[in-house]
């Protein structure tokens, strides 16, 4: 079976919860790059913990829903800077929809797959934030090109832009994932606070 199993309230909470804090904490961004993106204070750790928690299905519909809300709240202005239809669907869909649901899905990969907690964690936040920087590599390419002067190509432009904050994110949510998964045990029904064995992973 996919996911905790607890009951459906006590999900839609800590789902709500961890939505916010994911929110809150992309708004302590120590950096912000000029065109959107941004190295913040663990704001993809939530996300990705609710993925390992409940599963690829879940996890993705709770990035969605926070990768929306970043769209709303910090994202509308970027819609200024693309024409077109098939541009403003690329932003929506490659910079906000799929690149936070990659945030649940990859913290769900290595949930049943590797035993160990820990390890399993660290690599769901680093394949989150491949998954991630793959959505905002190809919104790069497609319709952030024209900013690319100085670049010998696009391809390099969009590399480079966005592989400099995901790389410090990609390192910041492995960092947070795995410190938490020190102190709790994610595969629990109510979060138990425990201290895991390496060994062990639970």
């Amino acid at each position: 079976m996919s996911g905790t199993s607890v009951n459906k309230t006590q999900r839609l909470v800590e789902t709500a919860v961890m939505i916010a804090l994911a929110t809150a904490l992309s708004y302590a961004a120590p950096f912000k790059a000029p065109m959107g993106g941004s190295i913040t204070l663990f704001s993809q750790v939530p996300i990705v913990i609710i993925g390992y928690r409940y599963g690829f299905g879940w996890g993705a519909a709770t990035g969605v829903i926070h990768g929306i809300l970043q769209m709303l709240l910090q994202g509308l202005g970027n819609f200024a800077y693309v024409k077109g239809i098939g541009a403003y669907l690329i932003l929506i869909f490659a910079d906000y929809v799929f690149a936070f649901a990659s945030l649940g899905i990859g913290g769900a990969l290595f949930r049943n797959a590797v035993k160990n907690q820990t390890i399993g964690l660290a690599l769901g936040g680093f394949f989150a934030s491949l998954l991630r920087f793959i959505c905002h590599f190809i919104s790069g390419v497609t319709i952030w090109g024209e900013y690319a002067d100085g670049w010998k190509s696009v391809w390099g432009y969009s590399f480079g832009y966005n592989g400099f904050y995901m790389l410090f994110e990609c390192i910041l949510t492995v960092v947070g994932v795995v410190v938490l998964s020190m102190f709790y045990n994610f595969k629990s029904k109510n979060l138990e606070y425990t201290k895991p064995s390496f060994k062990k992973g639970e």
